[in-house]
């Protein structure tokens, strides 16, 4: 075990007090600084990113810090609270900018790193604000060196350490040495990590006894000691301010040392946690992933042992990834990295992969009612035979976006609201109108009607998804049966594949829609085709998140739970699709539809087609097409929410 004693029965298992910036990353790999031309944005901050990383391993965490009051402070803030961690104590800043850092990734060693931190709102942060009550309520506070730099990010942080003290709060220090944020180097000299500095150490020194656990690499215990060139005086130096306190020297792939004691006369004498080796991508944050494991561990009652396993492999999990925060792994990761079927090279490990994708924090979506109109050939269509304009086609739209609002409202739908919209001329509009509202928000990619299976719009999927929101759903109807002549179901597969390997890269999920092709589909084979094809992507190594289907029988449904359940239990579920059926008809298919695999349905013509063409003949206002469109989808929505009673009275 271990000499920490972390207080039972609070609210926080540990509170993160430091830096609280937004990372952008350069996209290119290889690429000097200079040559960047696309960035990816991600929390950052060594304190954030412990709290970030806590979380995800499933303790309850908080951060105390400050943001500007803009929208690069709200991403943190939105970031943080995805993921569990409490906000509640980060100050908003009325005139200062939130902290940006820019990273780049030259080649294994060298990671061009600017600091955009000049008067930064996390560097103001208020020791008035820091709150005794909350700090009594966390069993442990962990701080950063940085913010033992300057009087006002030191007063606030011994404020902290006060409290902590005297409600037995367990207090933790990150040296984080940046010799940059110390004013010791050029402001382009970011990636720096040691310059010898008397004055970083005696200010360092001020603050060491107000600590139970002191945690940095061996250049930073340099720092902390103060003694050039000799780790084990610098050590002793030390243990001699903090005689109680559990010494950790992280020592990269060698892994790290637990010094509770004395000081031995050999660092390789003192308890040592063996590394991980793997390739490396990228050592930003591998510090903060191993402090991350570290500390859950430890508050999760495991000892020395099993604590520095878990944080070791934190560490080398993120250092082959691109980002920090978001790289950092879930509990499924970890299981999966020590069951012992893991690929030796991390990005090449597929499960590993998607375990990170499907187990950390994602917008919830246990029931589904979506509204269908990223038709394209069909509103063509209407506008035609009703001798109008195509033109008229976008504003039509808006209005169905309207009427998804409005049903929202009225069945009481926050958190189960979507719809389906194209992004070209048509529904560029009505999309833009409906992203940022919480709905789940799905968008085509398929050439209308195209077998074999086409893209629309573009030749390279990838290079699309680059511009599309995260929150977009990737739709592809794909009229597929395993049965095809094989060439033709071999380029209808790979073009998936390709896809699926996109959406991978872009993050957006995938919505995967299989309509098997009636001259193949002989009555009542439908149910078994969709079966085959499903099982035929999955073989192939296609894991959607969704997957869109036409009403089955009930045994239907059971069979495609049991065949989810075994080759991706993560994914999302089913949807219903309406294949322009009545309305009757598909409220009646819900009673088939009670296997808790089904999470809603996507329909669409059968709620607008009749609306729309009197729309755009002059026979109906805007109003009254709004209406109309919302009364089918709400009794379609009365439908799916009782389809559990409409069952039990058809058996």
């Amino acid at each position: 075990m271990t000499h920490l004693k972390f207080p039972q029965g609070r609210t926080y298992d540990l509170a993160c007090m430091g830096r609280l910036a937004v990372d952008l990353y350069a996209e290119q790999f290889g690429s000097r600084l200079e040559d960047a031309r696309s960035m990816a944005k991600y929390l950052g901050g060594s304190s954030a990113n412990l709290a970030f990383g806590v979380a995800r391993l499933g303790c309850k965490s908080a951060m105390i810090s400050r943001v500007g009051n803009e929208q690069m402070g709200r991403f943190l803030l939105e970031t943080l609270s995805s993921e569990g961690c409490d906000t509640s104590q980060v100050q908003i800043d009325p005139e200062r900018l939130t902290a940006l850092v820019l990273l780049g990734l030259k080649d294994r060693d060298t990671f061009p790193l600017l600091f955009v931190r000049e008067n930064c709102a996390d560097m103001a942060i208020d020791a008035a604000g820091i709150d005794e009550g909350f700090i009594a309520q966390c069993r442990a506070l962990a701080i950063t060196g940085t913010h033992l730099s300057t009087p006002g990010t030191r007063a606030a942080a011994h404020k902290a350490l006060q409290f902590a003290r005297a409600h037995g709060t367990v207090t933790v220090l990150d040296i984080d040495y940046r010799p940059v944020l110390w004013g010791l180097t050029s402001r382009g000299a970011g990636e720096n990590r040691f310059v010898d500095n008397a004055g970083v150490t005696q200010q360092l020194q001020q603050s060491l006894p107000l600590f139970d656990m002191l945690v940095g690499t061996e250049e930073e215990f340099l720092i902390a000691g103060g003694v050039a060139h000799d780790l084990i005086a610098s050590l002793r130096a030390v243990r001699a301010l903090c005689p109680q306190s559990t010494l950790v020297v992280k020592r990269g792939a060698l892994g790290c040392c637990v010094i509770e004691g004395a000081v031995p006369s050999d660092i390789d004498a003192a308890p040592t946690y063996r590394g991980e080796r793997v390739e490396v991508l990228n050592v930003l944050g591998a510090g903060d992933a191993f402090l991350s494991g570290l500390m859950a561990s430890l508050l999760q009652g495991k000892d020395w042992a099993e604590s520095t396993k878990v944080a070791n492999a934190c560490g080398a999990i993120v250092v082959s990834r691109h980002a920090c925060s978001a790289a950092m792994p879930t509990p499924a990761e970890l299981d999966h990295w020590f069951g012992g079927t893991r690929n030796p090279k991390v990005d090449a490990d597929q499960q590993l992969a998607h375990l990170h994708r499907v187990t950390a924090a994602r917008p919830s979506w246990s029931e589904l009612c979506v509204m269908a109109f990223d038709h394209r050939s069909q509103f063509y269509d209407i506008t035609r035979a009703c001798g109008v304009s195509e033109s008229r086609i976008p504003a039509l739209k808006k209005l169905l976006v309207q009427a998804a609002e409005q049903v929202e409202r009225s069945r009481q739908l926050q958190g189960h609201t979507g719809v389906l919209i194209d992004g070209g001329d048509y529904g560029a509009d009505a999309l833009a109108s409906a992203t940022g509202r919480g709905w789940w928000v799905g968008r085509p990619v398929e050439l209308p009607g195209s077998r074999p299976l086409r893209f629309d719009g573009t030749r390279s999927i990838g290079s699309a998804l680059t511009h599309w929101p995260t929150e977009h759903v990737v739709k592809c109807l794909v009229h597929y049966h395993p049965d095809d002549e094989f060439s033709l179901r071999l380029a209808q597969e790979q073009t998936v594949l390709e896809l699926w390997e996109a959406t991978r890269q872009s993050g957006n999920e995938l919505l995967l829609e299989i309509i098997p092709p009636r001259a193949l589909t002989p009555d009542g084979t439908a149910d078994a085709a969709v079966l085959r094809a499903v099982k035929r992507f999955y073989n192939l190594g296609v894991k959607p998140e969704w997957w869109k289907l036409a009403p089955m029988q009930a045994q239907g449904w059971r069979d495609l739970e049991a065949l989810v359940a075994e080759r991706d239990r993560h994914c999302r579920g089913a949807v219903i699709l309406g294949l322009n059926q009545p309305l009757d008809f598909l409220a009646a298919s819900f009673a088939q539809a009670t296997n808790p695999i089904v999470k809603g349905f996507m329909v669409g013509r059968t709620l607008w087609v009749d609306a729309s063409t009197r729309w755009f003949k002059g026979e109906m206002t805007d109003a009254e097409l709004v209406q109309a469109v919302a009364h089918n989808f709400a009794v379609l929505v009365d439908a799916w929410q009782s389809r559990h009673t409409a069952s039990r009275a058809a058996a």
